[in-house]
């Protein structure tokens, strides 16, 4: 078998490795595979299709990788998930909270809840905002805050 097609067949296997792990070092390697076809493909040995391989992946390690992940980590916006995606929502009082307990409705959804300080309450149909959630119990404080 040809060397250019042992590279070719390299340089896929760097990206299908990049799919799984998406640190874009295996895609750089794959760019480096592709530099030990191009030499293969001119005719040159195979210390020179190493050496192309190596310089090209390093190339790319040094310059591309860090402006792709800059540039992957500052077009992503932060994405908040499960329980934090909650904090400063409203709720509506089901039954009167204050720092012992209580209940709130968030949509369909009915969570336990307190106020952050003693001596606040809420009666039920009061507005309430979601400061944090400490387990399964939701942190109110007043929703003009």
């Amino acid at each position: 078998m040809a060397a250019w097609v042992l590279w070719l067949i390299a340089a896929g296997l760097f990206v299908g490795g990049e799919l799984l792990t998406l640190d874009l070092v295996l895609l750089m390697f794959a760019g480096g595979a592709l530099g030990g076809t191009a030499v293969a493909l001119a005719g040159g040995a195979v210390a020179f299709q190493l050496i192309a391989f190596i310089a090209v992946s390093l190339a790319l390690l040094a310059v591309v990788r860090p402006i792709a992940k800059r540039h992957l980590e500052n077009s992503t916006p932060l994405q908040l998930d499960g329980v934090d995606g909650l904090v400063g929502r409203t709720a509506v009082v089901t039954r009167a909270v204050d720092a012992a307990g209580g209940r709130i409705r968030m949509g369909a959804d009915e969570w336990s809840a307190r106020t952050q300080h003693r001596g606040e309450a809420f009666g039920v149909g009061e507005t309430v905002r979601i400061l944090q959630i400490d387990g399964a119990t939701a942190v109110v404080g007043d929703a003009l805050e």
